[in-house]
């Protein structure tokens, strides 16, 4: 693997549980895991554990678990083809303490109707969770509904932004 391509990692401690970040040799962070997540990274023998590219992402983390911070500011590169991409552009834009639907998001990038599903796919493989607030995407009907790192996670995040009380039952 040569350097332009090599793969970066650190884990930062988070109240759900240690949050795997990767990223390249840019240091564009391209992704952000949490335990036991659907689809979630694992660190490969050639990746290289460096903390120096993930500082000013932990320092914003750790703010934004304290109710310090509303935005995260990264450079962030998670690949995807192009629709992925549209979907994931319009996560960045879903405020912090608000939510959209499935139908909005897919209004919103000018896909119809039809396309929700793939729609709900993309935010489904969206690779920096909480970075990147598929958290925020919630059913037609205000239920929460799939996520990565599972339910209670979400309910967390949204409860951190004011959406839910905090331990709130479903």
């Amino acid at each position: 693997m040569t350097t332009a391509q090599r793969i970066y990692y650190a884990t930062v401690d988070s109240p759900l549980g240690q949050l795997l970040l990767t990223a390249d040799a840019s240091g564009s962070v391209t992704s952000l895991s949490v335990p036991e997540q659907k689809g979630g990274r694992v660190p490969l023998a050639d990746w290289r554990a460096d903390p120096a590219p993930f500082r000013v992402a932990e320092q914003q983390l750790a703010a934004y678990f304290a109710g310090e911070l509303k935005e995260f500011r990264l450079e962030l590169r998670g690949e995807g083809t192009d629709f992925r991409q549209r979907v994931w552009a319009a996560l960045d834009d879903v405020p912090y303490g608000a939510t959209t639907t499935y139908g909005a998001i897919a209004a919103r990038i000018g896909a119809p109707r039809a396309a929700v599903r793939a729609v709900g796919g993309a935010i489904g493989a969206n690779p920096l969770l909480i970075l990147r607030p598929c958290h925020r995407v919630i059913g037609a009907d205000g239920s929460l509904t799939g996520y990565a790192g599972g339910l209670d996670r979400k309910r967390h995040l949204l409860g951190l932004e004011g959406v839910l009380r905090l331990h709130a039952e479903p």
